[in-house]
């Protein structure tokens, strides 16, 4: 997910798609625990959906106190 399609998300949006995106996470994990998990960089891909979301969320709640 780009950068920009987040940045078009509400607050509430964003916090609903972070709860997703952890949820996504932990089912990857288990997966590669179990050795069932094809592509790994699937992991890494989501981690960096999740820092997205967590900077976009911070510049969000730093525009509201400005």
């Amino acid at each position: 997910m780009k950068a920009s399609e987040i940045r078009e998300l509400s607050a509430e949006e964003l916090t609903a798609k972070l709860g997703d995106l952890k949820k996504d996470l932990f089912n990857l994990r288990l997966q590669h625990a179990t050795n069932q998990l094809d592509n790994t960089n699937k992991i890494v891909e989501v981690k960096h959906d999740i820092a997205r979301v967590n900077t976009v969320l911070r510049e969000k709640q730093l525009a509201d106190k400005a």
